[in-house]
């Protein structure tokens, strides 16, 4: 190669590692008529916005895990070094909405696939779970009956947690469960179906906090890739 092509060719890289920011992952679609970069933020423990989207990363110990965010789109890897992982993307506040989403959930060991989501006054922890790794979620807790929802039946539980973490620091409150009787992953959630069954057993919401599409993993490992829309 001429040294003068190698040169700028040198240049034109170097110029690319300046302005290709740590925090931004670039995925090119490559070999297809219109191959484009599409913008992908690596994101730290906490919650923030990301093209219009609310996201929340909690890890009980800050290790093994990593979480990317697209449009409207996220991936998630972690390992047993986390303990406790819950990470996904949504609204802030949420609501009683239609919830569409698609893509991949590869847990190995205990893990959810779930909208999940905190009310305040009371204060409520809830589950709407479609997959689940190798662990039923519903273990140990009380049912109070069932509700059909997007074409299947979803068995509901109820239980307490005390002196537990929340969005309120270390509280007692109610924590809810709806759990699809045949696992999928993709599709739409009605969460307004659940809610109203929720209500009609006697368990109580207050006002809607965040609501996300989330991906968590309890003392285990895998990795999961959704995109969601309202």
């Amino acid at each position: 190669m001429p040294s003068f092509v190698k040169a700028s060719l040198l240049a034109l890289l170097s110029a690319a590692t300046v302005l290709a920011a740590p925090s931004q992952l670039l995925n090119i679609t490559q070999g297809t008529p219109g191959a484009h970069l599409v913008r992908r933020e690596t994101v730290a423990s906490g919650t923030g916005t990301v093209d219009g989207y609310y996201y929340s990363l909690y890890e009980e110990v800050d290790s093994g895990v990593t979480m990317n965010i697209g449009s409207g789109e996220y991936s998630v890897t972690w390992t047993a070094a986390s303990q406790d992982v819950v990470a996904g993307i949504g609204w802030q506040p949420g609501s009683a909405q239609a919830i569409t989403y698609s893509g991949s959930f590869n847990p190995d060991g205990n893990a959810y696939l779930s909208v999940y989501g905190w009310t305040t006054n009371p204060l409520v922890e809830y589950y709407i779970c479609d997959s689940y790794g190798d662990y039923n979620p519903s273990t140990g807790l009380t049912q109070m009956g069932t509700v059909t929802s997007d074409g299947e039946t979803y068995d509901i539980y109820k239980t307490v947690r005390e002196n537990a973490p929340s969005i309120q620091g270390t509280a007692t409150f109610n924590q809810y469960w709806s759990i699809r009787s045949s696992k999928r992953v993709g599709g739409t959630i009605t969460t307004s179906n659940h809610f109203n069954a929720w209500k009609n057993l006697g368990m109580a919401m207050g006002t809607f906090n965040y609501q996300i599409l989330a991906t968590e993993g309890y003392q285990s490992s895998g990795s999961s890739d959704i995109t969601v829309s309202a």
